[in-house]
């Protein structure tokens, strides 16, 4: 499941852990322990952000970002960088 998070990351750029849960049929926790791999990698930043209500009442599942930091994956019709050398 670790290369289909990746893919996903990549594609979506950034994404909270709420989307990802439900993306992948997944708990919170359990991804959460997945991405610390990507993140001990330097290929994904976790980021937290507020919902500007000051109420603090937003679960932290919506709040908790995901960035992808490493290379986009390919769009369809693209040639990646590496293959034009």
């Amino acid at each position: 499941m670790l290369i289909p998070l990746k893919n996903y990351l990549a594609e979506q750029g950034q994404v909270s852990l709420a989307d990802l849960a439900k993306h992948f049929k997944s708990s919170p926790d359990a991804l959460r322990g997945m991405l610390s791999h990507w993140v001990r990698k330097g290929r994904v930043c976790k980021e937290t952000l507020g919902c500007n209500k000051g109420c603090a009442s937003c679960p932290p599942e919506q709040t908790e970002i995901y960035r992808w930091l490493g290379p986009r994956a390919a769009q369809p019709g693209q040639i990646p960088l590496c293959q034009l050398a």
